[in-house]
């Protein structure tokens, strides 16, 4: 089954093509950072109408890459929430009609689902069960899966997400939109320990997470003094670290408590290089397994949608779901716990 994939819940938009038979035949990706950068975050307004403009012209480079026909396509997914409304209305508008127009099924997918099956597209990929770091913008949870759509939330963070954090730390220290790469690279300036941040809940003897007050103390150091370009370098090597210290505490705990041997790391901060090293290293000396997204597909991306989609229909008793009656709607926010499981 030959699937179009269509991502538009923020400020990237994705397409690919998925086969069942022979795996990911091409994606692209534009993003809108160098959009909203000025504005230290993202525009609804803004992304929606840039989502207008690249959503088709993307379609036929990924067709065009492929060597398909769009008559080829026998799906089209699209990601249905969570998001911004606006952002999700072109992608799932755009996916809607196309189906219609080829009298193909429209798969909605969740995005967080998206995110957490993207790693299972590497090989070796990961079996279920497993524990996921989920580290998408505005989440970061830790969950156990057992199989597509079961998905046990163990901890989540009660305020700011790591994502977040970023960003937010970012714009305090004057080095611009996405948070999460312009950090790292300045990280690499500095050395953590010469300023001296929190870990929060590092402690907490739970799975939670929080990272709002990491954000504040930031923002006093900012405040109490003026920071010099080292001074800017050790502060963002410093909040590295801590996010990483929490995070891999976490990390490993659940899965020493829930008993498995395999952890997942999916979502935009999966990309993040001292993540990797810490939660590699972690994973040795423990003895479990850790699976990386590769770093294209840790962010939004069309492939990760795609995938989604090949899942679920693929262990759906009917392979060919409806062709889309006319309507539809999206969901800004979408509880990943209320998705139905798929039969093995």
């Amino acid at each position: 089954m030959l699937i179009l994939g269509i991502e538009t819940s923020c400020d990237e938009t994705g397409i690919a093509l998925y086969d069942g038979a022979r795996g990911l035949l091409a994606h692209a990706l534009y993003t809108q950072a160098a959009l909203h950068a000025e504005y230290g975050g993202v525009v609804p307004e803004l992304a929606s109408r840039d989502h207008i403009r690249r959503v088709l012209p993307l379609t036929r480079e990924v067709l065009a890459q492929a060597g398909v026909a769009l008559a080829d396509i026998d799906a089209v997914a699209y990601t249905a929430g969570p998001g911004l409304a606006g952002a999700l209305l072109v992608g799932a508008g755009v996916a809607q009609g196309l189906a219609w127009s080829l009298g193909v099924p429209a798969v909605g997918i969740h995005h967080l689902e998206g995110h957490l099956l993207a790693p299972l597209m590497e090989k070796p990929a990961p079996e279920f069960p497993f524990i996921a770091l989920l580290v998408s913008g505005g989440h970061t949870q830790l969950m156990r899966v057992s199989g597509v759509g079961r998905y046990e939330l163990l901890g989540e963070t009660l305020d700011d997400a790591a994502g977040e954090a970023f960003d937010k730390t970012a714009q305090l220290l004057g080095i611009g939109y996405p948070g999460g790469p312009q950090i790292a690279k300045l990280a690499e300036q500095g050395r953590a320990g010469r300023i001296k941040l929190p870990r929060p809940m590092l402690h907490s003897h739970d799975l939670n997470f929080s990272f709002s007050g990491l954000k504040t103390a930031v923002m006093l150091q900012v405040k109490d003094r003026a920071l010099d370009a080292q001074a800017r370098a050790d502060v963002a090597a410093e909040f590295q670290a801590a996010i990483v210290d929490v995070l891999v505490a976490k990390s490993a705990a659940a899965v020493a408590q829930s008993g498995l041997a395999r952890l997942v790391v999916a979502g935009g901060v999966g990309a993040n290089i001292e993540l990797r090293i810490r939660l590699s290293a972690a994973a040795r000396r423990a003895g479990f397994e850790v699976f990386y997204p590769a770093p294209q597909f840790c962010t939004d991306n069309g492939a990760m949608i795609a995938f989604a989609a090949a899942m679920r229909l693929k262990n759906m008793q009917s392979a060919k779901p409806d062709v889309p009656a006319q309507g539809f709607s999206v969901k800004p926010r979408w509880d990943l716990g209320s998705l139905a499981a798929v039969s093995p």
